[in-house]
């Protein structure tokens, strides 16, 4: 491999990884948008879930009841696709990772968060203070255009750039950071007022990616969460008609550091809260807004499957899924550096499920 596609490799890795083990702080995977079972764990429907639609054998459904993290690839209909499973049982209250998963402080503790923020209701632009480029993509940005730029862009965004910025100045950094705060914040309130479409398309290459149709791909991956909760699904979609009364939304950014280069994102956070008589117990959808580099879609879910009905023993399932939608993952090259990147992904999200575990049920 060049050491353009082991670089290549590592920050896809990285990247996989981070969001893998961010689950550590915000709880959520995309995947099989199938991986909800909206069934009891304990009835036969989840044991024909985990083997038939992702193919566990046996052995794996056992050693997930016995508190082992069981991970997998899934297949992927096209090669820019990439979707992980991942689901482990947890001696503890299900509440107890909703208090996990929005533990947003633990998430700035992380050595690969340079910096995360939560936005007010309603966003503010004092929310945006520390979301900024740094100096190389600054640089990038200086010559970017239609098709051809180094940061994940729509069109308009880039000639309002190329505009609006002197790149004579002296704070031209300075300069270009407030653009992009004040951009990043009416492009979150018109999307909180008007929902996907808003979301436009990148045209930093040269075939547009249109975000709004990629997530509703990925939604489409299988059949089983639109047959467990149909409501949930549908407001990813419809958003921000639609919402179930029993759906909270939180928007947070980060800087993540992974790979070549720092990336910017901007998340929004779906949680449900089922009743308690609910199999599932909660579902959390983390889906990409945006992302400077890499990720062009993501989509994340987390789902708490009721376990032990005892209040002296409780426990649930926590199944993931995580799926995304990335260039550069085609041909031969592509195809070599996916494999390796999958392939420890796989395992990154397998010590973080366990991670998980070991926190909630209080181990060392």
């Amino acid at each position: 491999m060049t050491q353009t596609g082991v670089l290549h490799d590592r920050s896809l890795t990285l990247y996989l990884m981070i969001r893998a083990g961010s689950v550590l702080g915000t709880g959520l995977l995309s995947l099989v948008t199938a991986t909800v079972p909206g069934f009891s764990q304990s009835g036969p429907d989840l044991h024909a879930f985990f083997r038939q639609d992702i193919g566990l054998s046996e052995d794996q459904i056992v050693d997930i009841r016995s508190g082992e993290a069981i991970t997998k690839a899934m297949p992927s209909r096209t090669p820019a696709e990439v979707f992980l499973f991942g689901a482990i049982y947890i001696h503890a209250a299900p509440e107890s990772y909703l208090r996990f998963a929005h533990d947003f402080d633990r998430l700035r503790a992380l050595p690969d968060y340079l910096a995360l923020g939560v936005f007010s209701d309603p966003p503010q632009l004092s929310d945006l203070q520390d979301f900024s480029f740094d100096n190389d993509d600054i640089k990038g940005l200086r010559s970017c255009k239609r098709g051809n730029c180094l940061i994940q862009m729509p069109a308009n965004s880039i000639e309002e750039l190329q505009r609006s910025v002197d790149w004579s100045a002296a704070d031209v950094n300075q300069r270009v950071n407030q653009l992009l705060q004040k951009t990043v914040l009416q492009r979150l309130l018109a999307y909180q007022s008007e929902g996907n479409r808003v979301l436009g398309a990148y045209n930093d290459k040269r075939d547009p990616t249109e975000v709004a149709q990629q997530f509703a791909y990925m939604l489409s991956y299988a059949t089983v969460l639109p047959a467990r909760l149909p409501d949930f699904y549908h407001y990813l979609l419809a958003y921000p008609n639609a919402k179930p009364a029993n759906v909270e939304d939180t928007f947070y950014w980060a800087r993540v550091k992974f790979g070549l280069k720092p990336t910017l994102r901007v998340v929004q956070m779906a949680t449900l809260r089922g009743n308690p008589a609910d199999p599932v117990a909660c579902a959390i959808a983390e889906k990409q807004l945006y992302s400077s580099h890499y990720f062009e879609t993501a989509l994340d879910f987390s789902f708490c499957v009721r376990g032990s009905d005892d209040p002296k023993q409780p426990g649930f399932y926590l199944i993931k899924a995580m799926g995304s939608e990335q260039a550069g993952l085609t041909g031969v090259k592509g195809s070599i550096v996916r494999k390796a990147a999958v392939g420890r992904s796989v395992s990154s999200l397998q010590n973080a499920l366990t991670t998980i575990r070991n926190t909630l049920e209080g181990n060392p």
